[in-house]
């Protein structure tokens, strides 16, 4: 095999050896969206049995990042639109938007201050992949993890609207 073939090669993904992520919608009323990041089992994470919840965002949170959200969605081919109270959607989701969602919803879901959250959220857009998974990670496995989460909206947040 020639060398322009091996590089070829190295360059398609092979999906099963990739962690599997879900968006989950549910419409718990009328106008009462919830969106929620799992992560399901696959052979690329063989300690996880059964899917687990990354993060979730409902309620006032959410209706200030909604608009983003949905334009990120539909960007990937996701509609969420129609929903009915009580129905649920299930989406495939890439790592990368799985981490970006995650860890917005995380940080995002205990604020109050929308300025604030503006800027968490311009924030996460503007880091790099890798940057987001160390984020969500430590997040998600520091013994505490709303100090991993403070520290990073202290780092987010602009210190002049202080």
């Amino acid at each position: 095999m020639r060398t322009h073939d091996m590089l070829l090669l190295d360059r398609t993904e092979d999906t099963s050896s990739l962690p599997h992520y879900q968006l989950r919608v549910r419409r718990r009323a009328v106008h009462e969206p919830e969106f929620e990041v799992w992560q399901l089992p696959a052979p690329a994470t063989p300690h996880l049995k059964e899917a687990k919840r990354l993060a979730g965002l409902a309620g006032s949170n959410l209706a200030l990042v909604e608009h983003w959200l949905l334009k990120r969605l539909r960007h990937n081919g996701i509609d969420t639109t129609g929903l009915m109270p009580d129905e649920q959607r299930r989406f495939d989701l890439s790592e990368d938007d799985a981490l970006r969602l995650g860890l917005v919803f995380r940080l995002l879901a205990p604020m109050r201050n929308r300025d604030y959250m503006r800027a968490c959220l311009e924030g996460i857009e503007a880091m790099g992949k890798e940057e987001a998974a160390y984020w969500l990670g430590m997040a998600m496995h520091r013994k505490y993890p709303r100090r991993v989460l403070m520290a990073l909206r202290y780092l987010l947040i602009d210190p002049r609207q202080h």
